[in-house]
């Protein structure tokens, strides 16, 4: 086999692990969702403190997007991905256990510090484990996992494959990164070997504003922040705005079904956009129809079908801008602080996944209607396209001058 083949041949299984590791973490991402039907009645659980549950996993995604970014260019691609599949595993596991509100509260956080620190250290495996012009399409790939895992929860959920139990979601949710750990270890070739290690996490941080990377850096931040504003909001609160719409709930989870389908789809488009020749056009157009979906989310009909045709289109469309973003990322910085910068833009990005659906909660306590929210959303998704254009314009610059 010659080297460029064993190559491809590396990366094309770093590329399936990262894969399947999205995949899981799409999963555990919804697993809490998918459960809380049934853990609600079962640990007596109030509005408020359903609420504490279904959102404590995010500040766990904050602190695990910190550290895994800095893990990753500290001790390695691999290490971050194992550390952090161990961590959510045995954390979803042990929430299997628990026999106390608190105790849930507590597990739910640590198994999100695990969730957090594996998208930086996916990001950065999949862009690396190809050549340059083809790292879009891999990130891609990668990311498509995350709304595939999202729609087996829903399915599962949807279908009643855990059998009503609650216990189920968790356990398998933990198993499945438990197992593949091993794998990522002894298969996940040495791909992106630290060439200069940063001296702490100080530095790292100070490489991010220097001044070759300060306006990049300031503009992912922004771009990653409302772009997850808007995915949450979605995520979060698109089944019971589309119930206030007239949908019954079963039919509502079918459009959230439907949504990350199409999220699975919009995301290998959103690789391919992004190595396209000339990005900057195709990117435009992409942002653009995203806020095209969403006005017309708002005003479809309220009937099954046009709503499952709809959510998908949506899911497709903003998921394509997510993996335009994740995509885009990797590019604002130099290998020795890429981990520490997709990181901390990913940390951002769940400020902006905190912020979506309070802001939403808002509006609809004011008495913003479905179609309101939708509308809402849309100058948020064009402001996004905006910097992730600035962004690519940026790399396009560096390329030209190189």
């Amino acid at each position: 086999m010659t080297k460029t083949a064993a190559l491809r041949t590396s990366g094309g299984r770093a590329l399936v692990l990262a894969f399947l590791a999205a995949v899981i973490e799409g999963f555990d991402l919804q697993a809490a969702g998918v459960a809380v039907p049934k853990l609600a009645p079962a640990f007596g659980l109030t509005p408020p403190q359903i609420g504490l549950f279904l959102s404590s996993a995010t500040f766990g995604l904050i602190f695990g997007s910190l550290s895994g970014g800095w893990i990753a260019d500290t001790w390695g691609r691999r290490a971050g991905l194992v550390l952090s599949l161990l961590t959510f595993g045995v954390f979803s596991v042990a929430t299997v256990f628990a026999t106390s509100f608190e105790q849930l509260l507590v597990l739910r956080i640590l198994t999100g510090v695990g969730l957090g620190g594996a998208l930086p250290n996916l990001i950065n495996i999949a862009a690396e484990s190809v050549e340059p012009g083809r790292r879009g399409w891999a990130v891609s790939i990668m990311y498509a996992g995350v709304p595939l895992g999202g729609a087996i929860a829903s399915g599962v959920a949807t279908l009643g494959l855990h059998g009503g139990d609650w216990h189920m979601i968790f356990l398998v949710g933990g198993l499945m990164p438990l197992v593949l750990a091993p794998f990522v270890q002894l298969l996940l070739p040495p791909l992106a070997v630290v060439r200069q290690k940063v001296s702490s996490a100080t530095g790292g941080f100070a490489k991010l504003f220097a001044p070759e990377s300060l306006v990049g850096t300031l503009f992912l931040w922004l771009a990653f922040f409302l772009g997850l504003m808007v995915v949450y909001v979605l995520l979060n609160w698109m089944p019971q705005l589309l119930v206030a719409r007239g949908l019954e709930k079963s039919e509502a989870s079918l459009v959230q079904l439907m949504f990350n389908v199409g999220g699975v789809a919009g995301s290998l488009i959103g690789g391919r956009i992004f190595d396209s020749a000339r990005p900057i056009g195709p990117v435009l157009l992409a942002f653009a129809a995203s806020a095209a979906a969403l006005i017309m989310l708002g005003i479809l009909p309220v009937a099954l079908a046009l709503m499952l045709v709809g959510g998908a289109l949506v899911g497709a469309a903003i998921l394509c801008m997510q993996a335009i973003l994740y995509a885009t990322a990797p590019q604002c910085y130099p290998f020795e602080v890429r981990g520490t910068g997709v990181g901390i833009a990913v940390a951002v990005g769940r400020l902006g996944s905190i912020a979506g659906p309070l802001f939403t909660g808002l509006l609809v306590a004011r008495g913003a209607t479905p179609t309101d929210v939708m509308f809402s959303l849309v100058p948020l998704t064009v402001l996004t396209g905006v910097f992730t254009v600035v962004l690519l314009f940026r790399r396009s610059r560096r390329e030209a001058f190189a």
